[in-house]
């Protein structure tokens, strides 16, 4: 294997794992990753606009998982291996995404989360 396959190979490797960590593939990371970065992905419209703070943060969990995939698809791209994801398989993480979605509606409707200043004392 020459240097530069090596090289290839190495950043398609990060690649995927940036893009599974992202993805609806790990489920189990979406609270310590993409719901913080939706959060912060909110803030600015939350800034110029309360009321679109919360349609951003889903939005922004969105494009998460959106990248994450992509981030994959490039990185399996360069490994040239390549696992395939069963449609049930790909159902389920759909689901799994929704319900996060749904979990972080209702946490926003009751107040759970809100825009970083109504956190203050006022």
């Amino acid at each position: 294997m020459n240097r530069t396959n090596i090289i290839k190979k190495t950043y398609g490797g990060i690649l995927f794992f940036i893009g599974f960590i992202l993805s609806p593939l790990s489920w189990w990371n979406d609270l310590i990753v993409n719901i913080p970065l939706s959060y912060l992905f909110a803030i600015p419209f939350g800034i110029i606009n309360k009321s679109l703070f919360i349609p951003m943060f889903i939005v922004g969990y969105w494009i998460s998982n959106i990248v994450g995939l992509l981030l994959m698809h490039h990185g399996t791209k360069k490994l040239i291996a390549k696992k395939q994801t069963s449609k049930k398989e790909l159902k389920k993480l759909i689901i799994i995404s929704i319900l996060y979605t749904l979990l972080i509606v209702i946490l926003a409707l009751i107040g759970v989360i809100k825009f970083p200043t109504e956190y203050l004392p006022k």
